[in-house]
């Protein structure tokens, strides 16, 4: 980047992503110029630690800027894009929404920007200003040519790497990320709930995560992640799953259905792998299309 002048950005949306996000650009050589979201006090704190300029949404002009970053709740895209668009903007406007196409900030094409998104993969449980919180993040990018060559460099410059992500790909895009991330924290508070409700100490919730951390780094070196799938279902062990589904139908009746669903999720996934059903596996799964 050297002989080059530092970025310019304005952001809109200072909370966890935003600040996170703006955070890294400032760390690796980009000013800001100029923040506004919902919340003023929160845009005039990330504006005092970062030397940007905290300004009302409705007179946000980021004409001097090279880059506008709007990191707002997806219900709020829209009307946000909108409102943007009555002043002049970046040459660039990229969003960080995952499940919403760059065509969400087309009204910001009459205001000068070519638009794109930059969605990190990557989960935010609150603000994470350090630059190395970055490295090696997957950000998925669409839209116009120099929005995507802009949302390449940054994310060059803080060490992460880009997936092109289509429009008509987003929904699936984004349901797959909730499964990685919320769906996975779903399946260890249920397995929390099913230990706690066996009166077991809750030291056990330790060594449960501990697994799931093993599990994961297996997945991590393993193509398709199908092949690091374990445990009794995997294996076709149609006795120990009728026992378990058994206890937790008197113990934790809520959860069944989603131990169900799960087990039948891995035995169409083992299929797929190895080229048809074995006969353990045809077994249980009609143990598990048996009526509660």
């Amino acid at each position: 980047m050297s002989g080059r002048p530092p970025l310019r950005f304005s952001l809109v949306g200072p909370g966890r992503v935003g600040s996170s996000l703006a955070h890294w650009a400032c760390g690796s050589g980009a000013r800001l110029d100029r923040v506004a979201g919902r919340d003023l006090a929160g845009a005039e704190a990330l504006a005092r630690s970062l030397g940007g300029l905290a300004v009302d949404l409705a007179h946000l002009d980021s004409s001097a800027s090279d880059l506008l970053l709007i990191a707002v709740a997806d219900p709020a895209l829209p009307a946000v894009a909108e409102r943007l668009a009555r002043c002049r903007q970046a040459a660039v406007a990229l969003h960080t929404s995952g499940a919403a196409p760059a065509e969400a900030l087309a009204p910001l094409r009459a205001a000068g920007s070519a638009i794109g998104s930059l969605h990190p993969l990557k989960s935010f449980p609150q603000s994470l200003p350090d630059l190395a919180e970055a490295r090696g993040v997957v950000f998925g990018i669409d839209g116009d040519a120099e929005a995507l060559r802009l949302a390449a460099d940054l994310a060059a410059r803080w060490g992460a790497r880009t997936v092109a992500v289509p429009a008509a790909a987003r929904l699936a895009y984004h349901l797959a990320a909730t499964l990685a991330s919320g769906g996975v924290v779903t399946l260890l508070a249920a397995a929390d709930e099913i230990a706690r409700r066996a009166g077991l100490p809750g030291l056990v919730l330790a060594g449960y995560i501990e697994l799931a951390g093993g599990s994961l780094e297996r997945a991590a070196s393993s193509r398709p992640v199908a092949r690091a799938i374990t445990g009794p279902v995997a294996r076709g062990d149609r006795e120990t799953v009728e026992a378990e589904l058994a206890s937790l139908r008197s113990s934790v009746p809520e959860l069944a259905p989603l131990v169900v669903e799960v087990a039948r999720a891995t035995l169409w996934l083992r299929s797929s792998l190895e080229g048809g059903d074995r006969d353990e596996h045809r077994a249980l799964g009609r143990v598990l299309d048996e009526p509660a």
